[in-house]
């Protein structure tokens, strides 16, 4: 589950047979739930917070949710969505958290007059996501890799559709400019 290269997707479809053990605590199917989504889990994590060990504290904490929460599954949706959406939640909850201690220290070090200094990547896409903002990445990566739409996008981080359409455009526009500004061998900050 350490790479970005794993063939495993939410899209997979899981047989309605281990579903019914893992739902009545069948280790063995449950385990094999992990198997077959826990990569995928980890590779939408890694995306969106860009750590590994981030995102494998998400997987952790979303299948020992899954654990409980299993038995209240009731098919409206494919198990692989449902479970995306439990992944998205733990990750944006996670940002959360995060935004809130960013903007401690964002405070501290404005009191004390120093700036953070900002370590120059070279030009791939990763490194331009992993530059942003992480709300901003976080509605970048679901959008346009995971297909969410704006309403959930707007339902996911408590906000409206204009506030995920808002943050896209800039994201966006930003990622533009920064692409054009260093293949043009400038580096804009």
């Amino acid at each position: 589950m350490q790479t970005l290269a794993s063939s495993s997707s939410f899209a997979q479809v899981l047989d309605e047979l281990t579903l019914r053990r893992a739902q009545r605590g069948d280790r063995a199917a449950f385990a094999a739930i992990y198997d077959r989504f826990g990569p995928a889990c980890y590779n939408l994590a890694l995306r969106i917070l860009g750590e590994p060990a981030a995102a494998q504290d998400i997987v952790h904490e979303v299948f020992v949710r899954l654990l409980t929460g299993l038995r209240g599954y009731r098919g409206e949706a494919p198990f692989g969505a449902w479970l995306k959406r439990m992944v998205s939640n733990a990750t944006i909850d996670a940002l959360r958290a995060r935004q809130r201690i960013i903007d401690v220290l964002d405070d501290t070090l404005e009191r004390i007059g120093e700036t953070p200094e900002v370590a120059q990547q070279g030009v791939d896409a990763w490194s331009l996501l992993m530059r942003m903002p992480p709300r901003a990445r976080a509605v970048v990566i679901l959008h346009e890799m995971e297909g969410y739409t704006h309403k959930e996008l707007a339902e996911l981080f408590g906000q409206s559709e204009s506030y995920s359409k808002s943050i896209l455009s800039r994201a966006l526009s930003s990622l533009q400019r920064q692409l054009r500004g260093e293949v043009g061998g400038q580096h804009e900050e």
